[in-house]
């Protein structure tokens, strides 16, 4: 179970990067509004996943 929690962290992490990235290069060619706000949406929902990924981690670990 933990290798699994593992990986999908690792996987939520790059996933948060590879979203950041894009809205970098988003708002550098001036894009979209709507889209830089979307990105932004992805991003944070992404985050939260990553941060539950992490807890729940932390409470397996911990026991």
């Amino acid at each position: 179970m933990s290798t699994v929690l593992t990986v999908l962290l690792i996987l939520a992490l790059i996933g948060v990067l590879g979203i950041l990235g894009m809205g970098f290069v988003t708002v550098a060619r001036g894009g979209n509004p709507q889209r830089s706000n979307k990105l932004m949406q992805a991003r944070v929902i992404m985050q939260g996943i990553a941060l539950f990924l992490l807890a729940m981690l932390m409470l397996l670990h911990h026991r």
